[in-house]
């Protein structure tokens, strides 16, 4: 069994090497098809840290009313404070939100010229809540909306949540990501089905290449497999190799991307996640790889060798 093995191993690289341009186009397509799958693998990792950056931002800000009072506010705070999702709550005076108004409009002076003009603080003190998961904001939200322990008696005292503004933006960035990945996992498939063409034609003339051989290895009792084996085998060869070459293509392009973009991306490194998850990512390309080839030859096989 070992040395029927050897001897497909060995026929099969003789087909790959003796199908030459063939060959090589089929390597450079699979390479093509690879390349995509790699790159569809580091723009998810993009995204997804884009998000987790952007979901880490997002906090629910609760906006009271002018006239509320402290001690009222800081109940409420409490209460948050005991609420499981919530990691933090954050108090913000009247005075201090007025003050950060100012400085963020410091250039503009017709705005802090109308401000001055009020002679008094337009703007109500509020708190930042920080959920644990991006997921808990919506019932923390609930909680402020219903719950009426939380207005005094003389009233409600919040007058605004900015949670659905930031709901909004994530929603529409997880959209963008799901469609980003179907689109790559539709171009994904053109190639491999260009792939398999071209291995399908890549067969077909190794098969008439080698018709002689195949004649003789019937004519002796070969069997089934041992005369289908090493095409199969050229297969695989062709995934492997594009896949050791599409691994080799990222190293630099990863490298000038993560230097040139990673300022661009929040500190992202394209580079530094491709060394980080490299077993992950050469499990991929070529498990992918030889699937691809293996598939591609073993329909070609059935279809041109009539056995």
């Amino acid at each position: 069994m070992w040395m029927m093995i050897k001897r497909m191993v060995a026929t099969g690289a003789k087909n790959f090497v003796r199908s030459g341009a063939v060959s090589f186009a089929t390597v450079l397509v699979m390479t093509v098809t690879l390349a995509i799958i790699g790159s569809l693998i580091f723009l998810s990792a993009i995204l997804g840290n884009t998000l987790s950056a952007l979901e880490d931002k997002v906090d629910v800000n609760v906006y009271f009313v002018t006239n509320a009072q402290e001690r009222d506010i800081i109940a409420i705070k409490e209460r948050l404070e005991d609420i499981p999702e919530v990691s933090a709550v954050t108090y913000t005076t009247r005075e201090d939100r007025l003050a950060e108004f100012r400085t963020r409009h410091e250039n503009d002076q017709l705005t802090l010229q109308a401000l001055d003009e009020l002679n008094d603080n337009p703007l109500g003190a509020a708190l930042s809540v920080k959920a644990k998961d991006p997921s808990q904001y919506q019932g923390i939200v609930e909680f402020l909306e219903e719950d009426p322990s939380i207005s005094p008696a003389g009233g409600p005292i919040i007058d605004s949540i900015n949670y659905f503004q930031n709901k909004t933006v994530i929603d529409r960035l997880t959209s963008a990501i799901n469609a980003t990945e179907r689109a790559g996992l539709v171009i994904v498939i053109i190639f491999a089905l260009a792939s398999t063409i071209i291995a399908l034609a890549t067969i077909r003339l190794a098969i008439y290449t080698a018709r002689d051989e195949i004649a003789v290895m019937r004519l002796v009792g070969a069997s089934n497999a041992y005369i289908r084996g090493p095409f199969i085998v050229a297969g695989v060869i062709s995934g492997l190799l594009a896949s050791i070459l599409a691994l080799l293509l990222f190293y630099p392009a990863t490298w000038y991307a993560g230097t040139a973009l990673q300022n661009w991306l929040g500190g992202f490194n394209l580079f530094s996640y491709y060394m980080s998850h490299f077993g992950m990512v050469f499990s991929i390309l070529v498990g992918s790889g030889i699937l691809l080839g293996a598939l591609a030859s073993w329909l070609a096989v059935r279809r041109y060798l009539k056995i």
